[in-house]
């Protein structure tokens, strides 16, 4: 028998592809902590935290708007799968987390579709999952985007979050007078 015969077979690793945008990014510095285009290989048990906190979370943002724990990653196989999937889950107080058109409380969570678009406040994020086998690593890769992911992936139409955090708590009735002309009702 050969050594090549003898040779163990190297394990794909699911990777989570995240393309991230921001429109004040270059001069804010926003994702400065962030490695782009390196694959980071990380324990399949690991709860991966994102937000202004580098004490706490794995990846950081420089941005006093971020929550201290904007949201979070979790990799998770469901019942008679091998494949690994992930699940989302929004652990900011103040600020809704939008996935695809599914809008997160604070605590809520769900699966992360295989492609989907997330969003709170100005922060974009398109995440692509790519299967893998391995059961204990998985990677993240980020890459960045000088546009708008909604315009340039033609996803639904962009919905900002307002700073009270949700739509549902905000008031969208104007008390104040409007002007109208003689002929207008």
């Amino acid at each position: 028998m050969s050594s090549f015969e003898d040779a163990n077979t190297e394990e794909t690793v699911t990777c989570l592809q995240m393309t991230v945008y921001h429109p004040g990014h270059q001069q804010n510095g926003i994702f400065q902590s962030i490695r782009f285009f390196n694959r980071e290989k990380l324990p399949s048990s690991e709860v991966v935290k994102f937000g202004r906190n580098s004490n706490t979370c794995h990846y950081t943002f420089q941005d006093k708007q971020v929550s201290r724990v904007q949201f979070s990653l979790q990799l998770f196989k469901n019942f008679d799968s091998s494949v690994l999937s992930f699940e989302i889950k929004n652990m900011s107080k103040k600020t809704n987390l939008i996935v695809d058109n599914k809008e997160l409380g604070y605590l809520n969570k769900m699966d992360l579709p295989h492609k989907c678009l997330v969003r709170f406040g100005d922060y974009q994020f398109l995440m692509e999952k790519e299967d893998g086998e391995s059961l204990e690593f998985f990677e993240i890769q980020f890459s960045l985007s000088t546009r708008p992911l909604l315009q340039e992936n033609n996803w639904l139409p962009q919905k900002r979050i307002p700073e009270c955090g949700s739509y549902s708590s905000c008031s969208t009735q104007n008390n104040s007078p409007i002007e109208m002309g003689e002929n207008e009702w």
